[in-house]
């Protein structure tokens, strides 16, 4: 039961593989931490998104949306793993597969996340520094975080 890493746009997504990662999305985000906010949030158009996949069903995912649409960097986020999937700690190996993407895609340009503040120090441990103070989004307390570019970083 290896986990499968795929990436697709929007475009490249079919409409059952678009209505399996809004439904895991709306299960975490909105109904397991009842916060009630308009999941999809129209950057899902100008994002990559990562579907991790074990024996063809939706595991984990994340998505890397595009640089100038939240922030004038490429951007990680909606990162989740399925309740049934969360004993297999997905979420590093999701995460790392983000940024070399990422990093891939858009070299040089480092990555900005809006990261719930509790996950301060998960984030931090994958090249991460808090920027600012925690604000609140949606009822939870965030912390936006960058990655500088691999560039920026060896400088």
């Amino acid at each position: 039961m290896e986990p499968k890493f795929n990436w697709n746009r929007l475009e490249s997504l079919s409409a059952l593989e678009m209505y399996s990662i809004i439904q895991a999305r709306e299960a975490v985000f909105v109904v397991e931490q009842t916060c009630a906010y308009q999941e999809a949030d129209g950057a899902d158009i100008q994002s990559w998104h990562l579907c991790v996949l074990l024996d063809g069903e939706l595991a984990a995912y994340a998505r890397v949306v595009d640089p100038g649409v939240k922030y004038s960097e490429p951007s990680i986020g909606r990162v989740m793993t399925v309740a049934k999937y969360r004993k297999l700690q997905l979420g590093r190996a999701l995460v790392a597969e983000a940024i070399a993407f990422a990093e891939g895609q858009f070299p040089g340009a480092g990555i900005r996340i809006g990261a719930q503040a509790h996950l301060r120090k998960f984030y931090g441990s994958l090249g991460f520094q808090p920027v600012g103070a925690v604000y609140d989004e949606d009822g939870i307390p965030h912390i936006e975080m960058l990655r500088p570019s691999v560039a920026t970083a060896h400088s």
